[in-house]
């Protein structure tokens, strides 16, 4: 599918301006949709791994690395669609300074479970939100997350029972499913946690009238 062809939108209160989410992650869907809120989905095609890699050599901290993936996927889709609000998301897991990537094999999962156990790291989830081709509104979420000092022989089940389904996650987890076993202590929102600030990003919403409040 071309990069900016409409999907259907999905169901729900129709906004005063039509909404954009620039993002193919189904749980963004998921959690717009359960809001209430009608949009339609054009991923942008951005080479995060470059830039991701070019923000780190600048020194660029975890949580401006984040706001900059999701501004750029916004300004991608805005500069094509100026009459609409345009939603970019990013979602960051540091340990540390350390930045950890989606995992492309069961192998390169395990070896980021085992980086992470016994440890605290930060997930950093980033929203912005372009209006006539301006970016109108930002933020980013912070959650602390804890794993627990878990086995090998756990996590190697673990891993067997949910792979490929965490693929799809960095950290190689998905809390809302087993991958809340992994942990300890859980400290911040829960929809940061998932990958979208939803709670200020619904005030900015109402606030602006461009929602019902």
């Amino acid at each position: 599918m071309p990069a900016d062809s409409p999907t259907t939108p999905a169901r729900g209160s129709e906004p005063a301006r039509p909404l954009i989410l620039a993002s193919s992650s189904v749980t963004r869907q998921q959690m717009l949709r359960a809001a209430g809120l009608e949009f339609e989905i054009r991923p942008a095609r951005i080479d995060e791994a470059m830039l991701r890699q070019s923000l780190a050599a600048e020194g660029a901290k975890p949580r401006d690395q984040a706001d900059a993936l999701a501004d750029a996927k916004a300004r991608k889709i805005a500069d094509r669609n100026p009459a609409a609000l345009v939603l970019g998301c990013d979602q960051i897991l540091a340990l540390n300074d350390r930045v950890f990537a989606r995992p492309a094999t069961p192998g390169e999962a395990r070896a980021q479970l085992l980086d992470l156990r016994g440890k605290t790291h930060h997930l950093f989830s980033a929203a912005v939100l372009y209006d006539a081709g301006e970016p109108v509104w930002r933020h980013v979420g912070v959650a602390r997350m804890t794993m627990r000092a878990f086995s090998d022989a756990w996590v190697d089940a673990y891993l067997s029972r949910n792979w490929p389904a965490i693929s799809a996650s960095v950290g190689a987890y998905q809390i809302e499913s087993e991958g809340i076993r992994l942990f300890d202590r859980i400290e911040g929102d829960h929809f940061s946690i998932l990958g979208l600030p939803l709670l200020p990003l619904l005030s900015y919403l109402a606030l602006r009238g461009w929602i019902p409040s």
